[in-house]
């Protein structure tokens, strides 16, 4: 089994990019958790990235047991520790705790150079680029190496599908 990462800022194609991909390698998809988790919220907490942080874990665990083909997962656990470093100002531990990047045959983050979609969970339009800059430096920090989703609209899922191929 392949379990690719799919990440980037809010707004940069990354659920679009990793359902295509899922079906098009007939493969299984991680949804992101924090949409399931705030559907029903009204705000949320620092204490709620957490809780968030782990629904992910547990999301990803429970298909990479089930599955024994390509899984995508459309984000993981850096997007909770960006997103927390940003709203608070700091990433608890519980969180950084469940991080495992190691685990991903590939990382390919979103570059946001598409255009942006409003939607009620997206918080910072005019940051995507400096957001972007953020998880190259996060993913470089850490060591790890991903691929860079920045072709065109039209040609990213060809990008994205070359990048798979190299892993399989």
């Amino acid at each position: 089994m392949r379990k690719i990462l799919i990440t980037g800022p809010e707004s940069s194609g990354k659920s679009f990019l990793s359902q295509k991909m899922a079906d098009h390698f007939n493969g299984s998809l991680v949804s992101e958790y924090a949409r399931m988790y705030l559907d029903s919220k009204l705000g949320y907490e620092e204490k709620d990235l957490i809780n968030i942080a782990k629904g992910q874990k547990e999301l990803e665990q429970k298909m990479w047991g089930q599955s024994d083909n390509i899984v995508f997962s459309d984000t993981g656990i850096e997007v909770i520790c960006i997103w927390s470093q940003v709203k608070y100002s700091r990433v608890d531990h519980q969180i950084s705790d469940l991080l495992d990047l190691k685990a991903y045959d590939l990382i390919m983050v979103c570059e946001p150079n598409t255009p942006w979609e409003m939607d009620e969970l997206r918080e910072h339009p005019e940051s995507r680029m400096e957001l972007f800059d953020m998880y190259v430096d996060f993913f470089n920090q850490q060591e790890l190496s991903y691929k860079i989703i920045n072709a065109s609209l039209p040609k990213r899922l060809s990008q994205a599908i070359g990048f798979v191929n190299q892993v399989i």
